[in-house]
């Protein structure tokens, strides 16, 4: 069996690339959609490798039995040297370190248990933003009697917008919920720039009637209110921003849970 080794591993991870990324969409948990073609090349040349490694496993199998068949025809001194030859080659054939087995415990997890996207206890671990910089105008939003904006847009505009963009606006967003210390909670959201390891923080604090009674930590809802201006723009006073809700609704994780800009 340890003769498979390295192609059981291969073929594990690369069913493991592909059921993420070809067969659903669960790879952007973790990476931007515009990586999807390169997560499905990788897993399919890992399943491309896996599949020749077991092919030369098998080749080697017959040849080493075919081998064992004519040493039994063999006597003295010369027979002696092929079994020493051939305990050697099998030493190597079925050498490596028992160990290795453990990492196909990763790519199972991965294949059968694939890990959440990242939720409140990474939000819990950045720190505030702090920023004195990009103060300034932002560019005019569309119009509409209500406005759907992502959390990192609202953020952005109601911490460094001079010109007040977000006032006397119905605006949208979408995001999971956080809480605070102080019986607070937020719409949050995770930017991710390439993948889950570089995602930044955003969230909105939610205020008004409609707030009262928070949703559960990590569930996702969707909260229509108006813009309240807090602190001076561009100070960690005027972060995290916040929202005076007419309405929360509870809705399901969205296939791609990070946020954009």
């Amino acid at each position: 069996m340890r003769r498979y080794g390295s192609a059981v591993l291969l073929l594990l991870v690369g069913g493991a690339v592909l059921r993420i990324s070809l067969f659903s969409e669960l790879y952007l948990r973790y990476v931007q959609a515009a990586l999807r073609p390169y997560l499905v090349i990788s897993g399919s040349l890992l399943i491309l490798l896996g599949l020749v490694a077991a092919v030369r496993g098998m080749r080697q199998r017959d040849h080493e039995e075919h081998d064992d068949h004519e040493e039994h025809g063999e006597h003295g001194e010369e027979e002696e040297g092929e079994e020493a030859e051939h305990d050697h080659g099998h030493s190597h054939s079925h050498g490596g370190p028992r160990i290795a087995w453990l990492l196909t415990l990763p790519a199972l997890a991965l294949l059968l248990f694939p890990p959440p996207a990242l939720g409140s206890y990474s939000a819990s671990r950045e720190e505030a933003q702090r920023a004195a910089q990009g103060v300034g105008t932002f560019s005019a939003l569309p119009a509409g009697k209500v406005l759907d904006i992502s959390v990192a847009q609202y953020s952005s505009r109601a911490i460094y917008d001079t010109g007040h963009s977000l006032k006397g606006r119905t605006l949208r967003m979408t995001g999971f919920v956080t809480h605070g210390s102080d019986g607070t909670w937020y719409v949050t959201r995770l930017l991710v720039t390439c993948c889950a390891a570089d995602a930044t923080i955003s969230k909105v604090e939610i205020r008004g009637d409609e707030a009262d009674g928070a949703p559960q930590t990590d569930s996702w809802v969707t909260v229509t209110g108006t813009w309240v201006p807090k602190g001076r723009l561009g100070t960690d006073g005027a972060w995290p921003p916040v929202l005076k809700a007419a309405q929360v609704e509870q809705v399901k994780e969205p296939a791609d849970p990070y946020d954009k800009r």
